[in-house]
């Protein structure tokens, strides 16, 4: 058991999808930045990829990778904006078979505080689909810093308490936090 009452951390199997028209892997900062936080957190880079900002293109590479049963999670930036080209959202939520609305929700607070009433156009969203953890954020580096550092590092660690995503990931192979009340 860790110290803050949780399991012990388990690894987790995560891919990365950058949505982008014009990003190469030399270009792409924000999906690099997420590479470093999960490799650094202890969690294994399953795939990555950069896709256009295609509705189709974007449910093919992410569908693959949810009917992978050694994904355990993907984390998409980019396309989550209002342009004519934004459609991750779009793409990817017919796709879930639940959502998960707090992390829009969540992501937006801490957003206002960083960048002010710019973050309404932020479409930060996320979901569960074939017991996989989607979480899309927009494309920019610190976007991605802060979905990371404020929310996402702490829902994929099974030590983080009271609840996390983990147990959602492995089934009942893994143990959950305990009730300290």
């Amino acid at each position: 058991m860790s110290k803050h009452g949780g399991a012990p951390f388990k690894p987790l199997s995560i891919a990365i999808l950058t949505v982008s028209d014009s990003r190469t892997e030399e270009t792409d900062t924000s999906g690099k930045t997420l590479v470093e936080c999960i490799t650094d957190a202890g969690h294994k880079l399953a795939a990555k990829n950069i896709v256009m900002d295609d509705v189709y293109q974007l449910r093919a590479v992410v569908s693959t990778w949810i009917a992978d049963t050694a994904i355990h999670a993907v984390l998409v930036t980019g396309g989550t904006g209002f342009s004519s080209r934004d459609n991750t959202l779009e793409a990817l939520l017919p796709l879930f078979d639940k959502q998960i609305d707090g992390f829009g929700e969540i992501f937006r607070a801490i957003s206002y505080a960083e960048i002010g009433t710019s973050t309404i156009q932020s479409r930060a969203f996320a979901g569960m689909a074939n017991g996989t953890v989607i979480f899309c954020m927009p494309g920019s580096t610190n976007a991605c810093k802060t979905a990371w550092d404020k929310i996402l590092k702490e829902q994929l660690d099974a030590s983080h308490c009271p609840c996390n995503f983990v147990p959602h990931l492995y089934g009942n192979n893994v143990e959950q936090c305990v009730n300290r009340d």
